[in-house]
């Protein structure tokens, strides 16, 4: 059994998107599967956007975001998810990764190593993203970009391996069955913790 935390990173609280729903279907998964499992909303934290490199590596991380840093500590794997906004994540998952990925917790700089040394080992990760696109567009066209940024610059350098991905696309043309199948799509990878 693993120790899953699953970031959610729909910046509209405002009203339930698909998003929350295909994280609330991995969630039922890995938790039917006896996984531990554990939810956090990124909108629902307060915290300001980092404007400095100074900033970053002198100043403390906002004590509001401590228990997100310590549910990524605590956790074997991540499940991140988010939509797409202008080719990317959105801004407020951009931040909330800058404030809580910081030195001497997500890495540590190292004399001579361009690379320091990663924080975060011994931890798998997915990211599911939803986009307006077909997700075979964003794939291929347009080569997934900043998804592969996100895998590789971001949890692959603090230690996360595999990160896996699910695309999602055309979601305004999604029926109910087809939502039925990501459903369930997203159900099984929970339970195996994938």
């Amino acid at each position: 059994m693993r120790r899953i935390l699953i970031l959610q990173g729909h910046p509209d609280t405002a009203a339930p998107h698909l998003l929350h729903a295909l994280a609330d279907h991995y969630r039922r998964g890995a938790e039917q599967a006896g996984h531990e499992v554990r939810v956090l909303t990124i909108a629902e934290q307060t915290f300001p956007l980092l404007q400095s490199q100074r900033a970053w590596t002198e100043e403390p991380m906002p004590e509001a975001l401590a228990p997100a840093r310590d549910a990524i500590a605590w956790c074997e794997h991540l499940v991140l998810c988010f939509p797409l906004w202008l080719g990317d994540m959105p801004a407020l998952v951009k931040g909330f990764l800058e404030q809580v990925l910081r030195p001497h917790f997500a890495f540590e700089y190292v004399q001579g190593n361009p690379l320091g040394r990663k924080g975060l080992t011994g931890r798998s990760a997915r990211v599911v993203v939803t986009m307006g696109m077909p997700a075979a567009i964003y794939r291929h066209v347009y080569r997934a970009h900043s998804l592969k940024s996100l895998e590789r610059n971001i949890l692959g350098f603090v230690g996360f391996a595999p990160v896996r991905e699910t695309l999602i696309g055309s979601v305004e043309n999604l029926d109910e069955a087809d939502c039925r199948t990501w459903f369930t799509r997203l159900e099984k990878l929970g339970r195996q913790a994938r």
